[in-house]
């Protein structure tokens, strides 16, 4: 809040202390205090303080600054201030976190700058600032002459973060946030990701007094761009257990090297529901396989791709507690037999890593997503007719949680056990997972043909009883 009822004091001094000479002022009835070591420096702070006054100045209330000294409180560049904030938060989060704080600094701060007068390229200024200055462990490798180039010109043209108050400068932050790379509105969610991290940037700004406050804290009369994006499953994309079952199938003879060890890994996505990084990271010990009826499976962790880049041991992957989980928490999943007999099978084919991972490569590494995916893609093409081919149908590997979870809910299991198996909280579950499975609309035909057919009946019987 800014107010223009501003008195200002005359200098007290004390003769015992450093800070002995106090300059008090008082902003809408509220009393703020500096204190300095000199007259002269508590006179020149007072100066300024009148200044501002006289020139018509507001002051804000909370902090008790005129707008002038507000904005210029940090001389800390933008630019700057993203790099400190990557340091500050690198080895308090996950791989994956590294990679959305980069790739949301990367996308907000080329528009962050004062002028564009001698830009490089923006796909090169985005690698720059992607590939090299928000991620720590690579920022002082070598670079390419056209990257070093690139992150001298945004290090020079970058605004303040105190600059960031302003209200067109935090709403160009906001539209960074708001839109692909391509300029199209981004789904709400993608959106939403960003803007915790701009949010997160900026409270860091205020923890580091280069920011009287977060803009974010406030409404803004700002609105994200429209999007037709639809966060919701797309029932044309969730299989039957029939296509399911042509589909492992098919995976079993798509490459005589990789694609018979996947037909357990996909198997294990659609009857426990399992995201591809838990697969990943199944052992032996999780498995309990009796030799008839339903197993269960006790799940503690994952291992997602990230990258040698954004890991801290230089490997792909890194291993992950459960996704929106704490660190050592499980989650228990009961197996159909038909997933059982599927991984018995496997164990007994292929054997375990020797630290007991069931799903690995030919040599015994771990399982790459662009390995499974090309898979995938084969397998589609040998189960699938031309025309589901070439449509949404299971087109991804992930495709298979979200028909594994649509078969449960469309069995009656109820949404908060479903949702307990999924790893998901029940308003998840409803909002994204809960939909039909593609070719099963007859079985809701024939119960609605037997409640028609009820009633229809029964209308018969009553038309006989008047004739008669």
């Amino acid at each position: 809040m800014k107010s223009y009822n501003v008195r200002i004091w005359k200098i007290s001094t004390r003769k015992d202390g450093l800070n002995n000479h106090m300059v008090r002022w008082v902003v809408e009835g509220k009393v703020f205090t500096e204190h300095f070591s000199t007259w002269e420096l508590a006179d020149s702070f007072r100066a300024g303080l009148k200044k501002a006054a006289q020139n018509g100045e507001a002051f804000d209330t909370a902090t008790g600054m005129p707008d002038s000294k507000s904005r210029t409180h940090s001389t800390v560049t933008w630019y700057a201030h993203a790099c400190d904030y990557v340091d500050a938060r690198w080895s308090k989060v996950s791989g994956r976190q590294r990679i959305s704080i980069a790739e949301t600094l990367a996308a907000i701060t080329p528009l962050l700058v004062r002028d564009r007068r001698g830009a490089p390229n923006p796909q090169v200024l985005r690698s720059a600032l992607y590939q090299w200055a928000f991620n720590k462990q690579h920022r002082d490798t070598d670079k390419p002459h056209e990257i070093a180039e690139a992150l001298v010109w945004i290090t020079n043209a970058s605004v303040l973060v105190a600059d960031l108050a302003e209200y067109d400068r935090i709403t160009t932050a906001l539209d960074a946030c708001a839109r692909k790379m391509d300029g199209t509105a981004a789904a709400p969610s993608y959106y939403s990701r960003r803007r915790r991290v701009l949010f997160n940037v900026l409270r860091y700004a205020v923890f580091k007094k280069r920011l009287v406050k977060n803009p974010l804290s406030e409404e803004l009369d700002w609105k994200a761009p429209e999007t037709e994006v639809c966060e919701e499953i797309d029932p044309a994309v969730v299989a039957s257990p029939e296509q399911v079952h042509e589909l492992l199938t098919a995976v079993s003879y798509s490459g005589w090297r990789r694609g018979d060890r996947l037909v357990a890994f996909f198997a294990c996505m659609y009857y426990a529901m399992m995201r591809p990084s838990e697969v990943t990271a199944l052992r032996r010990e999780d498995c309990t396989l009796p030799e008839k009826g339903w197993g269960r499976l006790l799940l503690s962790g994952s291992a997602p791709t990230v990258g040698t880049k954004w890991t801290d041991n230089g490997q792909a992957h890194e291993q992950r507690g459960l996704k929106g989980r704490p660190r050592k928490a499980k989650r228990i999943i009961p197996i159909p037999p038909v997933l059982v007999a599927i991984l018995r099978a496997h164990m007994q084919r292929h054997g375990v890593a020797p630290d007991g991972r069931l799903f690995r490569t030919e040599r015994g590494g771990v399982l790459y997503k662009s390995g499974y995916v090309r898979t995938w893609k084969t397998a589609r093409a040998l189960a699938l007719t031309p025309s589901q081919a070439a449509s949404q149908l299971a087109k991804r590997p992930y495709d298979l949680r979200h028909a594994g979870v649509s078969l449960r809910l469309n069995a009656g299991v109820p949404a908060t056990q479903v949702a307990q198996w999924a790893g998901h909280s029940v308003e998840v579950l409803l909002k994204i997972y809960a939909k039909c499975i593609d070719g099963q609309d007859h079985v809701w035909h024939t119960m609605l043909d037997g409640a028609l057919g009820i009633d229809l009946n029964q209308a018969d019987q009553d038309k006989e009883t008047k004739e008669e």
